[in-house]
C-alpha cells in the first residue's frame, strides 16, 4: 500500500511525465494490431514509469528521462508478449529470415537483396514480403532487443552489467551497432532514422520519401533484422 505522501509523489510524477508515456504509446501503437487499445498501451506505460522512478540509479550516468523512456518501453512490450498475440510460427519465420541475410551476406560481402532473400528461404518475392508484413509488429522493438529471442523483453528488470541497457550505454556496443547501421542499405537506413531519431510515425515516413505506409513497415522490418543478422555476428 502506498502512504499518502508517496501517493502524492506517484501523481505528480505521473502528471509530470505523462506526456513522455503519451508519446512512446502512441509511437509503439503504429505497429501493433488493431485490437490492442492505446489506452491499455498507455496504462503499462505508466507501470513502467512508476518502475523507473524506484529502481532509477543517477551513479549509472544516464538522465532520469533516458532511463525511464526505456523502462516504459520495456512495461509496454512486456504486455504485449503477455497477451501473447504473436503466433510462435510468426517468431520462428523472423529467425529464419534473419538467418537467410546473414547467410547472404558473408556468401556474398555485400547487403542482401530481397529477390536473394526470398531464394533462400524458398518463397516467392511476394511471400518474402507478406513474411515481412506478418514480421512488422513483433519486429516493432528497437535495438534494445537485439540480443536474443529468450531474454527478457529489454533485459531492463536484471543487474545492471547482465542487461541490455548495460550494453547500450556501454561504448563497445554502441559502437558495434552504429557501424552496422551506417552499413544498412541507404533507404532502410533512411527510414530507420526518420522512424526512430526523428520519431515519425509509419504514415508521416511514407509521404515524405514517397512510399506507402505498408512498404515502410516492410522496409523497418527488413532493416532490423538484417542489423540483427549483423550484430549476431
Amino acid at each position: 500500500m502506498y502512504s499518502a505522501e508517496e501517493k502524492k509523489a506517484a501523481d505528480q510524477l505521473i502528471e509530470r511525465y505523462l506526456p513522455l508515456v503519451k508519446k512512446i504509446a502512441y509511437h509503439l501503437s503504429a505497429r501493433l494490431p488493431a485490437d490492442i487499445h492505446i489506452d491499455d498501451i498507455i496504462q503499462s506505460g505508466m507501470i513502467g514509469l512508476l518502475d523507473a522512478s524506484k529502481h532509477y540509479d543517477p551513479g549509472q550516468g544516464a538522465q532520469f528521462e533516458t532511463y525511464a523512456t526505456i523502462r516504459i518501453r520495456g512495461a509496454i512490450l512486456d504486455e504485449v508478449r503477455r497477451s501473447d498475440w504473436v503466433p510462435k510460427s510468426v517468431h520462428k519465420k523472423a529467425r529464419d529470415l534473419s538467418s537467410a541475410i546473414q547467410e547472404i551476406e558473408r556468401r556474398t560481402g555485400r547487403d542482401a537483396r530481397d529477390i536473394e532473400v526470398a531464394q533462400e528461404l524458398g518463397v516467392s518475392l511476394d511471400e518474402y514480403y507478406r513474411i515481412l508484413q506478418d514480421n512488422s509488429s513483433c519486429r516493432m522493438l528497437s535495438f534494445d532487443d537485439l540480443d536474443t529471442e529468450d531474454t527478457h523483453s529489454l533485459g531492463i528488470f536484471e543487474d545492471r552489467h547482465n542487461s541490455v541497457i548495460g550494453e547500450v550505454l556501454d561504448e563497445e556496443f554502441q559502437q558495434h551497432l552504429s557501424q552496422a547501421i551506417a552499413g544498412l542499405p541507404e533507404r532502410e537506413r533512411m527510414v530507420m532514422s526518420l522512424y526512430y531519431d526523428t520519431e515519425m510515425n509509419l504514415k508521416e515516413v511514407g509521404v515524405l520519401i514517397g512510399i506507402s505506409e505498408s512498404r515502410v513497415s516492410q522496409l523497418l522490418t527488413q532493416a532490423q533484422l538484417r542489423l540483427r543478422a549483423r550484430m549476431n555476428e
